[in-house]
């Protein structure tokens, strides 16, 4: 198993602004890794995700096989949800849940360490498992609009596709990190993972405080955004810059979320980004997005890959935590639990 190193650790000061020429964050096509002309191209692929990934924590992929028919289904159908009245959205609240199924209204997650909550509403799709799994205490049911009973299956169907890229995405992840291919494979197939539709409103008022959602690590290992509707997206550089990701309607970004850079020991880093406000009129259009969180599964226990501790990057959690023990330390900081 080879030996990775750390990067270089980010810049904390953030005033930067991403008004100036900003790098590109790359965008890779899958199918040099699922379909490759040669394993040359498939390493090649490997390579450059590895390099993408510990450089931005963020890459693009495109030609992922998920067709676009059912991204656009799916996003009508959440939005079609969204535009339903308050009280009938908040039926699907359950009140003490941490917002882990249905539905979340406006006012209660608040980016960690952030004064104001962030502007949006959102809904939580988990994953199907037998109600006498050993994980269904950790993992409850679904819950599903009664008004619209395409919800599930569109909602579902669009989880298990991105629930498989991501397992790809992964399988290309380990090999760079120097494990096995199929590392992931048992750690993730009961995984806690969660698809969230979002709906960020207009901004009809000038001088909001509150922004669509503060600057931000994802809790998970890695998380994947299909089509969102408009621009807002913004990385933190190295140099301490906000580099605006707007991707193309046939990539899905997959940026790495803070378990995946607690396993790496930080070789893989877990990237500062947010959604701002647009100028102008732009702001009073709403904005979509759908991010599919890929958790492991609950017992899985995060520990420091020693491939990833050497003398220049000593281990920064020597204690061991799960997955589910993290999930809970965090949704508390987020005001979720």
């Amino acid at each position: 198993m080879r030996r990775v190193h750390a990067p270089a650790r980010r810049t904390e000061d953030t005033d930067m602004s991403s008004q100036s020429i900003s790098p590109r964050i790359p965008t890779l096509d899958i199918r040099r890794f699922t379909d490759p002309a040669s394993p040359q191209d498939r390493q090649a692929f490997i390579d450059e995700l590895g390099a993408a990934y510990r450089e931005w924590g963020f890459a693009g992929i495109r030609n992922h096989g998920i067709p676009q028919a059912r991204i656009d289904e799916a996003y009508d159908t959440f939005r079609r949800f969204f535009a339903l009245p308050e009280a009938t959205k908040r039926q699907y609240h359950v009140a003490g849940g941490g917002g882990a199924r249905g539905y979340t209204p406006f006012g209660v997650e608040t980016a960690k360490g952030a004064q104001y909550s962030d502007l949006k509403e959102f809904w939580h799709i988990g994953r199907e498992i037998p109600r006498d799994s050993k994980y269904a205490n950790d993992m409850p049911a679904n819950v599903w609009p009664q008004d619209m009973p395409e919800f599930q299956s569109v909602g579902y169907g669009l989880y298990q596709s991105l629930d498989a890229l991501g397992s790809q995405v992964l399988r290309a992840l380990a090999l760079h990190i120097g494990l096995p291919e199929d590392y992931f494979a048992d750690k993730t197939d009961s995984g806690n993972s969660i698809l969230r539709p979002i709906h960020y409103p207009p901004i009809t008022v000038d001088d909001i405080p509150n922004v669509r959602a503060g600057a931000h690590e994802d809790i998970n290992l890695v998380t994947l955004l299909v089509g969102a509707s408009a621009e807002g997206l913004e990385v933190l550089s190295r140099k301490g810059e906000w580099v605006p990701f707007t991707a193309d309607a046939d990539t899905i970004v997959v940026n790495i979320g803070d378990m995946l850079q607690r396993l790496t020991n930080h070789v893989y880093p877990s990237t500062t980004h947010r959604v701002v406000n647009p100028p102008g009129e732009k702001a009073r259009q709403p904005r979509y997005s759908t991010p599919f969180f890929l958790h492991p599964n609950p017992d899985f226990l995060i520990d420091v890959l020693p491939s990833c501790v050497s003398a220049d990057n000593p281990s920064r959690y020597p204690q061991p935590i799960t997955a589910q023990g993290y999930l809970e330390e965090r949704l508390r900081e987020i005001k979720l639990k």
